[in-house]
């Protein structure tokens, strides 16, 4: 007779599941699909099919978590909206991230992306991170914003603080209380220059919401500070991770780089298979608005629910050899990777898919196009070894290479 052993139930908050996540994703999928974690009393979902549900599915799980997670710190946003509020304020958003703006904005996030390479030394090595994808998407932000560029450390500590106290399972005070400095200095800033753009309108983005009017809704200046807060977290430390993480796993594929050097046509199709494979947001909360049973499990209305996209973009019941980083995969739709369609879990999916996601796609299709022109071979430098951090957004903290 044959007995399986069960391998203990993961703990989401512990080291030793920050440290490497994906060996703990597969023990959640096939013994834990509803895993219920001590530390924060989250119940992580982790099976393809039971997120695209729990995403889909907006009655039974709310937005109502980014109330603690979120608002805190920046304000009330269209992420933890519902119903007819949320359909008004993404109608009065989405010209500012798609259509006529976002076309005219391209050649200046090309523009951005050039200048910043342009910066790298003759020979030496560079941090790819450190050097650029970190601070290109903020320079696309503050160039959209029009906001000064000698603010662009402040913008990175705030969406850091952002991202860190959205992420606090334990309740660190610490970050609690870096959290509580961005929510007294980020308002003081911004606020006085919504202000001025809504009396004197120009072509920038905070002149563009506060002009924006749709069935007699306009965004106040405090909805707009929200917005603006938004867009630096998932316009900024997503969108870098997302760079640096296909750079990282075409580098760790040198089959694949060289096919991607050799066919540019293929920078979109390296771009999707990281998402699956290595999604910047690993995790994502929703909250259940009643007893709702998944995978056999019951999470009681209330809960917090974790649903981990690292874990179901590489489920094997959705994705063949799921493991494997594999540009060339039939099993993942390319064109409808960046739209609501979308077959990976990366931008969410329903009614609150990212629509920053087209902005995203032509950025990293920019920097990685550019990285490619720059280093004929593309090495790490001596002795340097990649190392994936974070817990609900994850990717490299350094890239050094050689030039």
């Amino acid at each position: 007779m044959t007995t399986t052993t069960v391998p203990p139930r993961p703990q989401v908050t512990s080291p030793e599941f920050v440290e490497d996540p994906h060996k703990y994703y597969r023990i959640m999928r096939d013994h834990y699909p509803v895993l219920r974690d001590e530390a924060s009393g989250y119940y992580f979902v982790s099976r393809f099919e039971d997120v695209a549900r729990v995403y889909k599915d907006s009655e039974a799980f709310s937005n109502e978590n980014y109330g603690f997670q979120m608002e805190p710190v920046i304000g009330r946003t269209v992420i933890q909206m519902s119903g007819r509020e949320h359909t008004i304020n993404r109608k009065l958003i989405t010209p500012a991230l798609r259509g006529n703006y976002l076309e005219e904005l391209f050649p200046e996030v090309d523009q951005i992306a050039r200048d910043m390479v342009a910066q790298f030394p003759e020979s030496g090595t560079v941090d790819l991170i450190e050097d650029f994808t970190k601070w290109f998407p903020i320079n696309v932000i503050v160039k959209m914003l029009d906001l000064p560029k000698d603010g662009l450390p402040k913008f990175h500590d705030w969406y850091s603080s952002l991202m860190a106290f959205l992420a606090n399972l334990t309740n660190d005070p610490e970050i609690h209380e870096w959290g509580m400095r961005t929510q007294r200095d980020y308002p003081a800033y911004i606020l006085p220059i919504i202000a001025e753009r809504r009396a004197n309108p120009g072509d920038d983005l905070i002149s563009r919401l506060t002009q924006v009017e749709i069935e007699g809704e306009v965004m106040s200046d405090e909805r707009i500070k929200a917005l603006i807060g938004l867009l630096l977290i998932a316009g900024g430390e997503t969108t870098d991770k997302a760079i640096a993480s296909t750079i990282k796993h075409l580098m760790e594929n040198p089959d694949q780089l060289e096919a991607v050097r050799n066919d540019r046509s293929l920078v979109q199709a390296a771009i999707v298979e990281n998402l699956r494979y290595h999604p910047p947001v690993q995790i994502i909360l929703r909250t259940a608005t009643a007893d709702v049973e998944v995978s056999g499990e019951v999470i009681p209305a209330g809960s917090v629910v974790g649903v981990v996209n690292g874990a179901a973009n590489r489920d094997e019941r959705r994705f063949a050899d799921p493991d494997k980083f594999d540009i060339f995969r039939t099993d993942i739709s390319t064109q409808n990777a960046f739209l609501g369609s979308a077959d990976h879990i990366a931008f969410a999916l329903g009614r609150h898919f990212c629509i920053g996601s087209l902005l995203a796609k032509r950025e990293a299709e920019t920097a990685i196009n550019l990285v490619l022109d720059r280093f004929p071979t593309l090495e790490y430098a001596d002795g340097f070894e990649p190392k994936d951090v974070g817990l609900f957004t994850r990717g490299p903290d350094k890239l050094v290479v050689k030039l």
